[in-house]
């Protein structure tokens, strides 16, 4: 078991009058998930309106701020508890058995236009055997094509865009990894999380882009930009790809300063807390069995 420890403080300054903000900053609530404690707080007195979704488990939080400073905090303490497999035992589900809730992310969407790659994806993948290593072999072909490379690509790029570009950001890897996966009928979703483990040389603390893909009646993870450690990833938002799991949407003139993220991990073999570490198997937050959580 992981035991960690984040922090986001995000910073806006609102134009008259006002402007709509629509937060998925907070841990998402899972058997595998536990939040031991958590607090949000927010500068203005302005109501605020929470959601739970039911098939993604993903928390928003609405509010309208009028012009002036805005700040939003969030802290929190989680368990989080992984399913770990031997990658030769994890097997690709055939579509006719695949959950009816798995299907939407058979499908291409607005980054992810896995229709425009099918004959790619079957000439470089399409005669391997099926399975977790077949996956794990298209995170290493998007790992080789595509170089990690800040500022490179904006709200617009897609999966196409960076297999052109050959660079982006770890979104873009996600994108790019999903939309192969799907080009090969294998479900695959766009995950939201914390840079756990990242090399400080990349940056501050920021959010995380990253993939779970369905296997062997689990969703498992993989870093396609391989940048962070998944063992540490705390799951925020979940979608078919970044437009369904921003952290903030926002409507309004607002500007905005770079977010101030602190995660780490708590070590306490008595407790089975473990520091995160890179692993070689198969590793999913999945209670498995069903496409939920």
């Amino acid at each position: 078991m992981v035991r960690i420890h984040l922090a986001i403080d995000l910073n806006y300054t609102v134009n008259p009058p006002s402007a709509d903000f629509i937060f998925n900053i907070q841990a998402a609530l899972s058997p595998q998930q536990t939040v031991v404690w958590e607090e949000l707080q927010v500068s203005q007195p302005v109501p605020l309106v929470m959601h739970t979704d039911a098939a993604t488990r993903n928390r928003t939080l609405r509010l309208t701020a009028g012009a002036g400073p805005l700040q939003v905090r969030y802290r929190a303490t989680l368990d989080i508890r992984h399913h770990v497999a031997a990658p030769e035992t994890v097997f690709e589900t055939p579509v006719a058995q695949l959950p009816t809730d798995a299907l939407v992310y058979i499908y291409p969407s607005r980054y992810c236009q896995s229709d425009c790659v099918t004959a790619l994806a079957n000439s470089l993948f399409g005669q391997m055997p099926q399975g977790y290593g077949r996956v794990l072999a298209i995170k290493d072909w998007v790992q080789s094509q595509v170089k990690f490379q800040s500022n490179t690509s904006n709200s617009m790029t897609s999966a196409l865009d960076t297999l052109n570009d050959h660079k982006g950001v770890c979104r873009d890897f996600a994108h790019l990894m999903i939309t192969m996966c799907r080009a090969l009928n294998i479900p695959a979703r766009f995950t939201t999380a914390i840079d756990f483990g990242a090399d400080p040389a990349l940056g501050p603390t920021d959010f995380h882009a990253y993939v779970e893909v369905y296997l062997g009646h689990r969703w498992y993870l993989f870093d396609p930009s391989g940048t962070a450690i998944p063992m540490g990833f705390v799951r925020i938002g979940t979608g078919r790809d970044a437009a369904d799991a921003s952290f903030a949407t926002i409507f309004g003139g607002v500007q905005a300063q770079a977010p101030v993220i602190d995660i780490s991990a708590q070590v306490n073999p008595q407790n089975g807390w473990q520091m995160p570490v890179h692993r070689t198997e198969a590793l999913s937050t999945d209670s498995g069995w069903h496409t939920g959580f």
